[in-house]
């Protein structure tokens, strides 16, 4: 049979025959890579390998051989259990993933682990896997290459200029993310983004009107989105026009609604709902690849097949990419000759490189400056970074007026229907926090932006997911989260943030920064912009005292994470506070009463204890020496956590229960947080350090909402 054959495929439309090749290339190394791995999904990359064939081998611009070429369309794969449809994709078009990687799934120190991971496997543009996430970045993205292009290309000098695609399927469209990041990108009118929907019918449960039954064109048209449905996924032509006509619509973002047959192929398992013959996310068995490769007549050994022409085939990804890029390279130098400026700032940006003195508009407080809040203060430095960093981007999830996170002398980033511009910066999310994070990171991961989004620390929890996803793939995602305590006062416990400092702290490879006054928030931000990985800044409402930083330490040992405020008088400290944010203020009021008490008392601010604990050992004995057991924290959250810091002769004054609403000059005495109670704290503390905890606990049974403990005896 040669390859201009026509055959029929079946259950499908007709191909050739060397489609046929190609495409079944696809769903038998995802077959046989989740057979030898016992583990995994084969049912989508079965189902979704005629669509997937079609947009890399047609339409998606990329060169396997330098997967970070800036220019480049974005592949997302948002389904992420569909892995190998992705590692198939890789493999075959030519990137620098071997097959050996393909025979490794899932396997220890294999590139190819359950769900694509950023950073890990070459070509892979995002973590994904967590349902949703993949199509909030690809909104990222989106935003990314739209501001980029709106601000440094010039007539004749086009050189950004590219798409997202998104794959997705039922469990993306019925998480809540979706709807958020949906809502956000059809008022946003990012055209350049084109999503496919791979929708099958069937989910882990079954049939998938168990629990969803939307109409989904209906729903994005609503939105805002372009739609256009396949109503046969393994239809190539159909599937080209729907791409064609998608990338034609620059108004609108794009929704491709594939109807397709969920293990395609498989003879027992195809479009299969019922637990036994799912293919959702379980290997095929021996039995069944078997019958699916005699199906599909596809020889039964070797594993891992792959036709000589087919692979063929697929590598002319490799010529074309280098084709694509060198098309672009002669643009990109004609870019530099006649817009040296623009080339010099675009290629900073992606390369993550300040422009000199970029940061020498920054304020320095006085003490005569204060009281004010760390947020406000926050707000002053993006104004005063903003000229010199033209990528810093971001906004709130319509809080402005609270986090002080607009950019307003530099625009909104809205389309021009909303009398705004795609050079705009200031970010209008709307209440979306967890569209927000996702669509940060996925800014981060395209590169040449330095993009933050804000909101209440209380309401981390709405993003949670993709502020660990961030930390994940250590993109340099920005996060802003202010009103940090109960200090926040009247709006009471719903909004007054307790547990969550112990929270964030407990992701791996976040940066928790909280500062304790205006220099730190100074120090906090210009740190942040120069680090790798993702930061959480976490700001007062409330109006802090400026540091006298004359009296006590400079603010720019922030970057240690920890560091000696203010010494004890006269040798050796017998009682170390440790403090952050609001609460430095007390430790720094209570040093010289203690001092007076006969107990040499060393103050140290503790802005981030992730930076802290990669410092030298030799450092953190300076600070906290081990020979100094007696030692005090106090923060305005659960204590989960200080153990570490305080060691078994230190005491936390914390809040273990949920706040009240209150002034806050009658929450802080209440709950312990004042001078008077630090001193007398830090006195128990050197004298009984059993006396000192019991005195914390009295101070949380008369605590506020949500204690169980508020009324001794009491069944709750």
């Amino acid at each position: 049979m040669t390859t201009e054959t026509q055959e029929k495929n079946p259950g499908g439309k007709t191909q050739s025959q060397l489609d046929q090749l190609c495409i079944n290339s696809i769903r038998f190394l995802a077959i046989d890579a989740v057979q030898k791995a016992n583990a995994g999904h084969p049912g989508a990359p079965m189902g979704m390998a005629a669509i997937a064939y079609v947009l890399w081998t047609r339409h998606l611009r990329f060169n396997p051989k330098n997967p970070n070429w800036l220019n480049r369309d974005r592949f997302v794969l948002s389904n992420g259990h569909a892995s190998m449809l992705l590692y198939s994709l890789l493999y075959l078009s030519g990137y620098d993933l071997p097959l050996e990687e393909l025979k490794n799934f899932r396997q220890w120190g294999s590139k190819t682990p359950g769900h694509p991971e950023y950073g890990m496997t070459p070509g892979v543009e995002t973590t994904t896997g967590p349902l949703g996430q993949g199509f909030g970045n690809g909104v990222g993205m989106g935003i990314a290459e739209q501001f980029l292009r709106a601000t440094y290309n010039r007539p004749d000098h086009e050189v950004i200029n590219h798409h997202t695609y998104v794959f997705l399927g039922d469990g993306c469209m019925e998480e809540g993310l979706s709807h958020e990041a949906a809502s956000l990108a059809g008022h946003l009118q990012l055209g350049n983004l084109i999503y496919f929907y791979d929708d099958n019918g069937v989910s882990i449960e079954g049939k998938v009107t168990n629990a969803f039954s939307d109409n989904t064109a209906q729903r994005f048209e609503a939105y805002g989105w372009h739609v256009h449905t396949v109503y046969d996924g393994n239809d190539l032509e159909e599937i080209d026009r729907a791409i064609q006509v998608a990338k034609a619509e620059t108004a609108r973002p794009s929704l491709i609604i594939c109807k397709t047959h969920i293990g395609y192929g498989s003879p027992n398992f195809q479009d299969a709902p019922d637990a036994e013959h799912n293919p959702h996310g379980k290997a095929l068995g021996k039995n069944e690849v078997k019958l699916t490769k005699e199906n599909l007549n596809w020889p039964l050994e070797p594993d891992f097949y792959v036709p000589e022409a087919a692979l063929t085939e697929w590598r002319k990804c490799v010529e074309r990419g280098a084709q694509y890029e060198g098309e672009w390279n002669p643009k990109w130098q004609a870019y530099q000759q006649a817009e040296p400026e623009a080339y010099a700032a675009l290629n900073r940006a992606f390369n993550r490189e300040m422009a000199p003195d970029w940061d020498k508009g920054l304020p320095v407080y006085k003490v005569s400056d204060g009281p004010i809040a760390t947020r406000r203060i926050s707000g002053k430095v993006l104004q005063a970074l903003a000229p010199n960093v033209p990528t810093l981007i971001g906004g709130s999830a319509d809080l402005d007026e609270s986090t002080n996170t607009g950019l307003p002398k530099f625009g909104d980033f809205e389309p021009k229907q909303w009398n705004g511009t795609y050079t705009g910066r200031t970010m209008h999310y709307g209440i979306r926090e967890h569209a927000m994070c996702a669509a940060i990171n996925g800014m981060a991961v395209h590169g040449g932006l330095y993009p933050y989004g804000a909101s209440f620390l209380t309401f981390t929890d709405y993003a949670r997911n993709s502020i660990r996803l961030a930390a994940l793939m250590q993109s340099n995602s920005i996060f802003v989260f202010t009103h940090d305590s109960v200090g926040l006062g009247e709006d009471g416990p719903t909004h007054q943030p307790v547990e969550h400092l112990a929270s964030l702290r407990a992701i791996p490879g976040l940066f928790v920064i909280r500062p304790a006054d205006a220099n730190e928030t100074v120090e906090a931000w210009r740190y942040i912009l120069q680090m790798h990985g993702p930061a959480m800044l976490i700001l007062s409402r409330q109006a802090l005292p400026v540091i006298d930083q004359d009296k006590y330490a400079s603010a720019k040992n922030l970057a240690k994470g920890g560091y000696i405020l203010s010494e004890a008088q006269g040798g050796q400290p017998k009682l170390i506070l440790i403090a952050t944010g609001s609460e430095v203020q007390w430790a720094i009021n209570a040093q010289p009463k203690l001092e007076e008490a006969g107990i040499p008392t060393r103050v140290v601010s503790m802005p981030s204890t992730e930076l802290f604990d990669l410092q030298p050992e030799e450092y953190r004995q300076q600070v906290l020496p081990d020979a100094v057991t007696a030692r005090l924290s106090i923060e305005m959250g659960v204590a989960l956590g200080w153990a570490e810091y305080v060691g078994s002769g230190g005491a936390s004054l914390s809040i273990e229960h949920f706040g009240a609403s209150a002034t806050i000059e009658q929450l802080l005495p209440h709950y312990g947080f004042t001078t008077n109670k630090v001193v007398e704290l830090g006195q128990l503390v050197v004298k009984d350090v059993k006396a000192a905890r019991t005195e914390i606990k009295h101070l949380q049974k008369t605590g506020g909402h949500g204690n169980p403990q508020a009324e001794e005896g009491k069944n709750v």
